[in-house]
């Protein structure tokens, strides 16, 4: 069975740090690109970073660059978003998912077209 598992999430205070997991089964996570998503309530899903399949070429959007990290450990089939320095306007419900390219993250309307996601872990950040 296909799909991605993540963990992780909970309660973190401004200016902390969390570390989200995307763990596969089913499939070498090494022949994807993983990108990461997030959803705030009352608001769209939008891209957030993602990860070539290589592990080579990151991607992270404006509002998280230089506060978010991405790494895989192909061996453990796991991809990891590391947030550091978070801010009230991160929480959200964070989602993995497996793409080809990051091309659900980069291009506009191109997240219609990913099929295999995880299941989400919400991040609270709340002093």
């Amino acid at each position: 069975q296909v799909q991605l598992v993540e963990s992780g999430g909970g309660f973190v205070r401004p200016g902390g740090s969390m570390r989200l997991s995307c763990t596969a089964s089913g499939f070498f996570i090494d022949n994807y690109a993983i990108g990461w998503f997030r959803q705030a309530p009352g608001k769209e899903r939008e891209g957030v970073a993602c990860i070539s399949d290589s592990g080579g070429s990151t991607y992270f959007v404006d509002s998280v660059k230089g506060r978010f990290t991405l790494s895989r450990d192909n061996a453990e089939n796991t991809v990891y978003l590391e947030m550091n320095n978070v801010k009230p306007e991160d929480t959200a419900v964070y989602y993995c998912a497996r793409d080809l390219s990051c091309a659900g993250v980069v291009v506009a309307g191109a997240i219609k077209y990913l099929e295999v996601w995880g299941q989400g872990a919400l991040v609270n950040v709340s002093s």
